[in-house]
C-alpha cells in the first residue's frame, strides 16, 4: 500500500491522467527497458515512465519450456490475482505465463514474474524502488475499476533496424507475428484485443463465435480503418527493412547460451563498482549486492536462410551454459493474494531451492524494507503441495506488522526454482477477509 510519490503524482497531472487511469506495459529485452503507459483525459494511452531493467536471464526468443531459464515473450493479460505483495523479492506480479498461445504450443513453465531484488532465472527484476512504483500504478489503476492490464513483451523494440539486424533469428516468424499486435498498439494507442486461434495470436478481431486457442479460427473482422492504418505501417516497416539489409546493414550474430541482459546504466554502476559484494545506490534504483551481471556471450552459432521459416512456431534453443546461479520470484496465494494485507494479514513466501556452487548467499546486511498494509484478521495459508513440503524446509513465516519493517533474509538463502504450472498454488482460492479486494470487486469475475 505504499503510495505513489509526490513526483510521480506531478508527473501524471502533467500528462493529462487521473491516478486511478487504466495502465498498460511494454518490455523490450535487448533494450533492457520496461515501460508503463497510461490512459489520458482523451482516452488514448501515453507513456508515463520508462524503467531500465536491472536484470533478465536468457537470450532473445521466447520461453520454451521449464528450466530454459527464458523470459517470456508475447501478450500477457494482468488480473488483481497476480498480484503478490508478498513475495521474498520484494514485490511480484505474475506475468500468467503459460497463456493460451503458450499453452496451445505446448510451453512449459510458470510463475515467471516481475519482481524485484535484482536477481533473475525466466524473470524481468527491477530494483525495489522500481518494483515499488511500478506496482502502486497496477494497484491505483485496480482500484479505478480496471479488470485487468495487458504486458506485452518484445525481444526488441520492432523498427525496421531491428528486424534487418535480426532477419537470421529462427524466432524471426514468430517475432513477426508479435510485430502484427506491436502495430496494432501503435497505430491505436489504445490496448489491442487479443485472441488465439490456429496456435497463433490474432488482434482486435470481432467475431459472433469464440476463439479457441488450438482450433481453426472462426469467422471474424478486423474494423477497415484499423486494418489500413496497421497495413500502411507495415508496408513503410517492411520496405525500410528492405532498404536497410539492401545497403548492407550487418545480421546481428545468432548465440545462444547467453545469460539475459542489464539496462547500461545498472551494468555501468556495477562495473564503476568493481563488480557487486555491496549495495550500489544509483538514481533509479538500489543495485543489490549480490547481483550477478550477465556473463560473455557464446560464439555465434551458424543458421539457415530465414527464406525457410514458415510458420510462427519457434524451436528450443540449446541449453544456457552459463554458471551464473540468479534467483526467480515464485508467487503465493492464488487469486486471494491481491493486496493480501489490505483488509487482512498473512505471511507466505516462496520456496527456495538447490544451491549452485556459483550460488552468491544474501547477507541480512542485504536486506531491505517491505511495505506491509494495515493489520487484521489473517486469513487461511493456501496448503503447499505434499511434495514440496517433505521434499523442501518451509522457511520461518514473516512477521507483519502495521508500518513498514526491515525484511531480513537467512544469511544463506537460497533462490527459489522456477514452480511447475501444475503447483497447488496455482489457482488455489483461499478464503478471503470479508472486505478484501477481490470480494468488494467480485463481480469482476
Amino acid at each position: 500500500m505504499q503510495p505513489l510519490s509526490e513526483r510521480m503524482l506531478t508527473e501524471i497531472d502533467r500528462r493529462n491522467m487521473e491516478k486511478e487511469s487504466p495502465i498498460l506495459v511494454r518490455i523490450f529485452k535487448e533494450e533492457s527497458e520496461l515501460e508503463v503507459w497510461k490512459e489520458d483525459k482523451t482516452g488514448r494511452l501515453a507513456l508515463l515512465k520508462t524503467y531500465p531493467i536491472c536484470r533478465w536471464s536468457g537470450e532473445l526468443g521466447p520461453k520454451i519450456k521449464e528450466g530454459d531459464r527464458q523470459a517470456p515473450e508475447g501478450f500477457y493479460t494482468i488480473s488483481p490475482g497476480l498480484m503478490n505483495p508478498n513475495s521474498n523479492y520484494y514485490l511480484a506480479i505474475n506475468m500468467g505465463f503459460p497463456n493460451a498461445y503458450d499453452r496451445a504450443n505446448g510451453r512449459t513453465g510458470g510463475f515467471l514474474m516481475i519482481h524485484g531484488d535484482c536477481s533473475s532465472r525466466g524473470c524481468y527484476a527491477m530494483t525495489d524502488e522500481q518494483i515499488a512504483e511500478i506496482y502502486a500504478l497496477a494497484r491505483e489503476s485496480f482500484f479505478g475499476g480496471q479488470k485487468s492490464f495487458q504486458i506485452q513483451a518484445y525481444p526488441f523494440r520492432m523498427t525496421p533496424v531491428n528486424m534487418a539486424k535480426h532477419r537470421n533469428s529462427p524466432h524471426l516468424a514468430f517475432w513477426k507475428m508479435l510485430k502484427q499486435g506491436y502495430d496494432h498498439f501503435e497505430v491505436t494507442r489504445l490496448e489491442p484485443k487479443v485472441d488465439v486461434c490456429e496456435k497463433r495470436y490474432v488482434f482486435d478481431a470481432e467475431s459472433s463465435s469464440k476463439f479457441s486457442s488450438a482450433d481453426r479460427c472462426p469467422a471474424y473482422k478486423v474494423p477497415a480503418d484499423l486494418v489500413a492504418a496497421v497495413r500502411d505501417k507495415q508496408r513503410r516497416d517492411d520496405a525500410q527493412t528492405a532498404e536497410l539489409i539492401s545497403r548492407g546493414t550487418p545480421a546481428a550474430p545468432v548465440r545462444t547460451g547467453t545469460d539475459g541482459g542489464m539496462n547500461p546504466t545498472f551494468l555501468a554502476a556495477v562495473k564503476s563498482h568493481g563488480g557487486g559484494g555491496a549495495n550500489i545506490r544509483t538514481a533509479v534504483g538500489t543495485i543489490p549486492a549480490h547481483v550477478n551481471p550477465p556473463g560473455a556471450p557464446q560464439p555465434e552459432t551458424t543458421t539457415g536462410s530465414t527464406m525457410s521459416l514458415a510458420s510462427s512456431e519457434s524451436k528450443p534453443a540449446a541449453a544456457p551454459r552459463s554458471s551464473v546461479q540468479v534467483a526467480s520470484a515464485s508467487s503465493g496465494g492464488g487469486i486471494g493474494g491481491f493486496f493480501g494485507n489490505l483488509f487482512g494479514s498473512k505471511s507466505e513466501s516462496e520456496q527456495p531451492a538447490a544451491e549452485s556452487p556459483a550460488a552468491k548467499p544474501k547477507s541480512a546486511a542485504a536486506a531491505k524494507p517491505q511495505q506491509t498494509a494495515a493489520a487484521g484478521a489473517a486469513r487461511p495459508k493456501p496448503a503447499e503441495p505434499e511434495a514440496k513440503a517433505a521434499a523442501k524446509p518451509q522457511p520461518a513465516p514473516q512477521p507483519q506488522q502495521a508500518s513498514a519493517a526491515p525484511r531480513t533474509q537467512q544469511a544463506n538463502a537460497e533462490p527459489p526454482q522456477e514452480k511447475p504450472a501444475n503447483s497447488l498454488l496455482n489457482g488455489a482460492q483461499p478464503t478471503l477477509a470479508t472486505g478484501g479486494f477481490d470480494n468488494r470487486f467480485g463481480s469482476w469475475r
